[in-house]
């Protein structure tokens, strides 16, 4: 049991604090629902979870709430070990004993990294059905994204997904300016920009702090694999770990299978189910993202070989990546990924011919996009133009964009417009 004073503690030294400066984020809350939800946020450590919610209590006493209505509580906090489901009621007796007048206002409930508790979910039901209260969670799995918190939650909850900078964000943090008309110098800078943003990728931390970038990226990896890894699931084989982290780094698609025969070729003893589990984890813990292949099968679809994708292009750097194609399509994918979710799919046709990114919409396919950092060498340009003509007739779909670093414009191939966008304009939205 987490003792009484122990939570006055920590809830009034929120209180006395200043909240930190913050970088704002893109991402904007439903602060005003007529329906009680909760919002549960989740995403990769370190990628701006917890100042996304400081930057939601600013907004909230900018505009007049009283900060003596605001719980801010961090379970990952060492004094709150082990907490239990009913520790969280006594931290709520000891929130409104200190604060008796939140009880008769608004409350807001900011619990971050909540998944340390067990069976938050009916805690955080119980403050929807019976008190007046706003209720924010955040973690680092994506189970909190789950079917089973939503049952419990009674679909009760609004879920937001955030990830480490994107370039506008990254472009604010650098006091870089942009806009649809660019001076020479301007455009630049914004380039440049690019440069470095596609090469380390956009975790605050390494932003903000650029001198020490590698030590923290480095950090960050070991973090994701010892803390959310090995600690939060008990994972015996380290060893084996890493050398599946290490194989998904330097795989484009990852084939469980193949590597599980590598693995027997240099006379290691594991069972597929044990892969299985173990790449689940990294999946989990939101750092890994696997693209499957489309197809008007779901069966198909889901036993498709996935390309690999990673939360931020920093991840890769720090394992060595430096190819820029490489570089240019995770972060083609991330920007997919944010706004299409599970919509998002690759495809390739029977004869081979492949397409970076397939947006689906309402069951029909909305958009064939290729990344492409240089398309100025033929070969190069036949491959990626055949394969979204090839998918643009087997998927009856013509909205076809290709990004590359630098080529603007549109042509017509096969009878059909394809339109050509810079990455920097295309992550712009200009």
């Amino acid at each position: 049991m987490i003792a009484k004073s122990v939570w006055g503690t920590i809830i009034k030294d929120f209180q006395e604090k200043e909240l930190p400066g913050l970088i704002e984020r893109e991402i904007e809350y439903h602060l005003a629902m007529p329906l009680k939800r909760a919002i549960v946020v989740i995403g990769p450590r370190r990628a701006g979870k917890t100042y996304s919610m400081f930057q939601t209590m600013k907004k909230l006493i900018d505009g007049g709430t009283e900060k003596r209505c605001i719980l801010y509580m961090n379970f990952e906090d060492s004094r709150l070990l082990g907490a239990s489901a009913q520790d969280l009621d006594s931290m709520l007796d000891v929130f409104f004993e200190i604060y008796p007048e939140s009880r008769q206002n608004k409350a807001w409930f900011f619990l971050d990294e909540i998944q340390m508790v067990e069976k938050w979910e009916a805690f955080v039901r119980r403050l929807l059905d019976h008190e007046d209260a706003q209720v924010f969670v955040t973690g680092s799995s994506s189970r909190m994204m789950s079917r089973e918190i939503a049952t419990s939650l009674r679909g009760r909850s609004l879920k937001y997904h955030i990830f480490p900078f994107s370039f506008k964000e990254f472009l604010a943090a650098c006091s870089i300016g942009y806009g649809k008309y660019l001076s020479s110098t301007e455009r630049a800078r914004v380039i440049n920009g690019l440069k470095e943003y596609m090469e380390y990728g956009g975790y605050p931390e390494t932003v903000i702090y650029r001198q020490e970038r590698d030590r923290l990226l480095g950090e960050i990896i070991d973090v994701t694999i010892y803390r959310d890894v090995i600690d939060r699931y008990k994972v015996k084989n380290s060893k084996l770990l890493r050398l599946l982290f290490s194989a998904l780094f330097n795989s484009k698609e990852f084939s469980l299978h193949k590597f599980f025969n590598f693995l027997r070729s240099q006379g290691m003893k594991v069972s597929k189910n044990t892969l299985y589990t173990y790449l689940g984890y990294f999946y989990d813990s939101l750092v890994v993202y696997p693209l499957k292949k489309f197809s008007y099968s779901y069966k198909d679809t889901e036993a498709s070989i996935p390309k690999i994708y990673f939360a931020d292009n920093g991840l890769l750097h720090s394992q060595g990546i430096r190819d820029h194609g490489r570089l240019m399509e995770n972060l083609v994918f991330l920007e997919l990924q944010k706004k299409w979710g599970e919509n998002l799919f690759y495809y390739r046709s029977p004869d081979g011919k492949e397409v970076d990114f397939v947006i689906r919409e309402n069951r029909r396919v909305k958009q064939l996009v290729q990344a492409c950092y240089n398309i100025e060498n033929y070969i190069t340009k036949e491959r990626e133009i055949n394969g979204l003509l090839k998918a643009s007739e087997d998927l009856k779909c013509d909205n076809m964009t290709v990004i590359t670093w630098d080529q603007e414009g549109q042509e017509d191939a096969g009878g059909k417009k394809i339109v050509y966008m810079p990455l920097w304009r295309w992550l712009l939205g200009l």
